[in-house]
């Protein structure tokens, strides 16, 4: 794996409930790296972001993710390969009885942290990098949807990732708030993060441009260009 590299998947076969998912599996992501994952619903999506975070053991080939072999990865390990993960997902899924100070909260304390003041203070810094540091007070449902992606990005970068897994991160938002959401998230990768993000959505793709892999037919390539109607066929 080269020093740069953060994610290397090797001759892998992915599956789900013991059935083929994808196989042949050749990729390898770097830090500060933009990827697209794309693909219609059900073409292994999801499959290869939870073999990424571990939800999916890697039963065939190679696989490294920050450092963790997925092969030879322990059950408790694995809580600290997903620190190094920032997962944002479509739905938000924000706690609605609570504040966003204290959704955040719940977080930091579920992953060990323990000190109030550095507590207080990853909160105030992941809030100020998603623009939403005077909204800490706010209940969900008083935010926007886009200000509620925000929350969620914020929630993703508090234990400082290596890597940003975005599953259809503006499928629930207007093409404006869609920017804003992709500005940010390229903004992100420009720290040395790699961004992984599943899309439906070829217009942001086309707007802005990254490394694009496509599942198709039980295997990952990786598409030069695309065109829309490409883009759409693929999608049907």
């Amino acid at each position: 794996m080269a020093l740069d590299t953060i994610i290397e998947i090797t001759n892998a076969s992915l599956y789900q409930d013991e059935q083929l998912i994808l196989s042949d599996v050749n990729f390898a992501i770097d830090k500060g790296e933009f990827v697209y994952i794309i693909g219609k619903v059900g073409s292994g999506k999801s499959s290869l972001i939870k073999t990424i975070t571990a939800e999916i053991d890697l039963a065939e080939g190679e696989g490294v993710v920050a450092d963790f072999n997925l092969r030879t990865i322990k059950r408790n390990q694995i809580p600290f390969l997903r620190r190094k993960i920032g997962t944002v997902f479509q739905d938000f899924q924000l706690l609605p009885d609570r504040s966003i100070f204290d959704n955040l909260l719940f977080v930091l304390r579920a992953t060990g942290w323990k000190n109030k003041a550095e507590i207080e203070q990853r909160i105030k810094d992941a809030l100020e990098k998603v623009g939403l540091q005077n909204k800490d007070h706010k209940m969900p449902h008083q935010l926007s949807g886009g200000e509620q992606q925000r929350v969620v990005i914020a929630r993703a970068l508090l234990n400082d990732p290596e890597i940003i897994l975005a599953d259809e991160p503006t499928g629930n938002l207007d093409p404006d708030t869609s920017e804003e959401i992709m500005r940010l998230l390229h903004d992100i990768s420009l720290t040395g993060r790699a961004v992984v993000m599943a899309t439906h959505n070829y217009s942001l793709l086309k707007k802005f441009p990254g490394r694009t892999l496509k599942c198709e037919k039980g295997k990952i390539v990786e598409v030069e260009q695309m065109t829309e109607i490409d883009f759409e066929s693929l999608m049907e």
